[in-house]
This record gives structure tokens, sequence and C-alpha cells, in this order.
């Protein structure tokens, strides 16, 4: 079995800054490409980030310059660090991960169960 675990979603005010982490457990053989996707009410989910394991990133056009994502292999994590975070950013985040548990035969892509970001003065 494996799961994905999120913490540090929260209330902050426009401008301010939040780091959210995401930690892959359980049985794992291996991880690809690990990201963030956000969903705010009324809408579809979207990508907010990417990146694979070779450490290349991808940005949605909206969060470029003001949010981070990076991983760390050796623990089977990724984190997103938002700044200058605006109102319509608050959505809920959740982390997305391609991975192969021990047990399966194939990759298989994993959600975590999201992170509310309010952003709100």
């Amino acid at each position: 079995q494996v799961e994905l675990v999120e913490s540090g979603g929260g209330l902050v005010q426009p401008g301010g800054s939040l780091r959210l982490s995401c930690a892959a457990s359980g049985s794992i053989f291996g991880i690809n490409t690990m990201g963030w996707y956000r969903q705010a009410p009324g809408k579809e989910r979207e990508l907010v980030a990417q990146i694979p394991r070779s450490g290349s990133t991808n940005y949605a056009d909206f969060v470029k310059g003001r949010f981070t994502i990076s991983r760390d292999n050796t623990k089977n994590t990724v984190d997103l660090q938002m700044d200058s975070l605006q109102p319509e950013d608050t959505a809920v985040y959740y982390c997305n991960v391609r991975m192969k548990p021990r047990f399966a035969a194939t990759w298989r892509t994993y959600w975590g169960q999201g992170t509310q970001v309010t952003v709100s003065s």
C-alpha cells in the first residue's frame, strides 16, 4: 500500500507566502513525475507545477515567478513554495505523483487528499 500525505495549507493575506509539502510513503518501487494541481470552487482541476525525477520544472503561466516546486528523492517528498499569493490562488491544492508500488505491475498516478489554501484579507 502507498499513500500521499499533504501538509501546509491555510489562510494567508494577499502578498503572503505558504509552503505545501507532500510525502509519499509505503511499499514504493519508484517515483517519476511529482506535481501539484489545484481546484477552485466551480472550476476544473488545473496543473500548477510539475517536476520529473530529472529535476526540470514545468509551471502554469499563472504561477511563473511566484511559485517554486522542488523535490527530495531521498525522502520521496515534493514541496511547493508559494510567494506573492493573491485571492485568485484560493483553491484546494492536490499533490500528484506518478509512481510504481512494489506490488503493482505498472506505474500509476496517485493523488493526495488535498489541502485548502485561502488568500484573503
